[in-house]
């Protein structure tokens, strides 16, 4: 596979991931959902302050460190992929980990920058404006990370009173919200984990035989005794 090709995949991802944030920061409130498939499928605005999850980690300077963190794990991912094609990984190989850095990548830009370019969404000002006039509503590497896609299989459903513990209380499964760039990390590890055997397989010369002969190619210095 090409470098090439490679950068292309990563665009592509990158591309889609901010175009749909873009979107969803200045045409939707803070909260507000869409409905596309039923209650299957949503869009669902939210913010992300910090880690997956919605974990947050030492305020601001855990902030700050978080995005740093992103930062040396994407320039640490430029030379890790053109490693890999040069020494002809995989092609799925190659692929996966493309994903995995155009989402870490995609989540990093809203870190590092949707602070100082974006108006705030959650302050009840409305509408998010993108290069508002007063300026954003943070500093550099203090943005926070736009969520939007909400899939949960089992929505709000009155748990069996029987169940213990439990019982009769409401219960969601799937409620991560999440997005494109999210969606690329995870489904790169999950065909990581899958496909293994496929994109780590041995050559057969790593699993022949290793034969020692005595003939006259062996050194002086080695000395072979028969017969004794």
């Amino acid at each position: 596979m090409k470098i090439r090709t490679v950068a292309l995949v990563i665009l592509g991802i990158i591309i889609a991931d901010q175009a749909l944030k873009i979107w969803v920061k200045t045409s939707m409130t803070y909260g507000e959902q869409i409905f596309l498939l039923g209650r299957t499928l949503r869009l669902y605005f939210i913010e992300n302050e910090g880690m997956a999850w919605g974990w947050k980690f030492g305020g601001d300077w855990g902030k700050i460190a978080l995005t740093v963190f992103r930062l040396i794990a994407v320039i640490f991912g430029v030379y890790y992929i053109k490693s890999i094609v040069q020494k002809k990984y995989h092609r799925g190989f190659i692929l996966c980990v493309a994903m995995i850095f155009a989402g870490a990548l995609g989540n990093l830009i809203d870190s590092m920058f949707y602070g100082m370019i974006f108006s705030g969404s959650n302050d009840g000002s409305g509408l998010a404006h993108m290069f508002p006039s007063g300026g954003g509503y943070a500093g550099f590497l203090h943005g926070k990370v736009v969520d939007m896609i909400y899939a949960p299989i089992i929505d709000n459903k009155v748990l069996p009173s029987w169940i213990p513990f439990w019982g009769g209380e409401r219960f969601t499964f799937f409620s991560p919200i999440f997005n494109l760039a999210d969606a690329s990390i995870s489904v790169g590890v999950i065909a990581i984990l899958i496909f293994q055997k496929r994109f780590f397989k041995k050559s057969p010369l790593e699993d022949a035989p290793v034969s020692i002969q005595s003939d006259d190619q062996l050194k002086d210095t080695v000395k072979v005794y028969s017969g004794q």
